[in-house]
């Protein structure tokens, strides 16, 4: 799976995707990140991403000009690629849940474009992209963030990436609705200074593989 992500801050995801399980799906080769900054496709000495909006209003809108050069040099153009799929990160878009992040899985390229400002020319939404999506009912500063958290929880469906394929199936929301069930570690019995004690549920502790699978079954739902 290759993840491209076009973005004036390239430098943002250098820590995120340098370290941890990303890492290692980097390393072993079971996805691909590239970064690439829009401002390779400007033009004007200013390398200028933005301009005033037409019909006046607060901030700045992201111009259609360069995502478009960018898009149509990377052959992620809407519709080009029924393997490839180009997406936009803006608050009004269709909201990214579970089920989003397994359609991407039997994509082999996910291109993301990052909005700033006051929000992207409505002609790139129009034209340029296969999908418009949101992570969330909130506002964010950029769609960095937002091309984080989809490439994260795409890559951890694909096989190999988690240690264990199973835990990808144990998650919460893996259907979209139904939550993980509560997870216990050592100490059997902690401590707690004001002499209170926290205790591991008892049906963990018995050995009882039926009934464990029970009770988390039950705390699930």
């Amino acid at each position: 799976m290759k993840f491209e992500i076009i973005t004036i801050f390239p430098e943002m995801f250098e820590s995120y995707f340098g370290d941890s399980i990303l890492k290692r799906a980097i390393e072993n080769g079971h996805i691909e990140v590239v970064i690439h900054d829009l401002r390779k496709w400007t033009e004007d000495v200013h390398k200028s991403v933005d301009d005033n909006p037409y019909g006046g209003g607060a901030g700045m809108v992201m111009k259609v000009e360069p995502i478009y050069k960018a898009l149509k040099e990377l052959g992620a153009l809407k519709g080009v690629n029924p393997k490839s799929k180009t997406i936009l990160f803006a608050a009004g878009g269709d909201q990214f849940v579970q089920s989003s992040a397994r359609a991407y899985v039997d994509l082999d390229r996910v291109v993301m474009v990052c909005g700033r400002y006051e929000g992207v020319d409505q002609r790139v939404a129009d034209f340029c992209v296969d999908e418009v999506v949101s992570v969330g009912p909130y506002v964010l500063t950029g769609g960095e963030l937002p091309a984080m958290i989809v490439a994260d929880a795409v890559s951890r469906l694909l096989p190999g990436v988690l240690g264990n394929d199973q835990s990808a199936i144990e998650e919460s929301y893996f259907d979209d609705m139904t939550k993980e069930y509560p997870h216990y570690t050592r100490p059997e019995v902690f401590e707690v200074s004001d002499n209170s004690s926290w205790g591991v549920p008892d049906v963990l502790l018995s050995g009882d593989h039926k009934k464990i699978a029970d009770w988390r079954f039950d705390q699930r739902n």
